[in-house]
């Protein structure tokens, strides 16, 4: 069975963020047969987590998804975090469109997909508010592995 894995993380915060702690998390999950990424495309923790696995996919036969909430995610990015996005895009190896235009809530829309085909979260959980949040109580209530950075 391949394993799949799902980020969700802050979009600051990220001064605390141990991106080698990151870096090693992620390579353990592929030795331990992680094969799939998900990652939400938001900036802050999604950025750097999918990077991360863009590094990676140099070295290991791994995969790495854009899971985007709705089209147009990035219109009120700032143009450099549009120019990371689309970079991210490009090195993606799919990208899964949740909605055809943004509505209240798609944003956790998103959050349940990757929890609901995920086994495992790669989480950078800082406060108890918020899609992070959301998204660590979600997994929980599914019963899936958490990996607490």
């Amino acid at each position: 069975m391949i394993m799949n894995c799902a980020f969700s993380g802050h979009r600051n915060l990220l001064k605390e963020l141990d991106v080698n702690l990151l870096d090693r998390v992620i390579l353990n999950l592929i030795k331990t047969g992680v094969k799939n990424f998900y990652c939400g495309m938001a900036i802050g923790f999604d950025f750097i987590a999918a990077e991360s696995v863009i590094a990676l996919k140099k070295q290991y036969d791994i995969k790495l998804f854009a899971c985007i909430p709705c089209e147009g995610q990035s219109e009120s990015y700032t143009q450099k975090n549009k120019e990371r996005y689309q970079r991210i895009l490009e090195s993606c190896d799919g990208e899964i469109i949740l909605a055809p235009s943004y509505y209240k809530g798609c944003m956790f829309g998103r959050d349940r997909f990757l929890v609901d085909n995920c086994g495992v979260l790669v989480s950078f959980l800082r406060k108890k508010s918020g899609g992070t949040y959301y998204t660590v109580k979600y997994a929980e209530r599914k019963n899936i592995k958490i990996i607490q950075l």
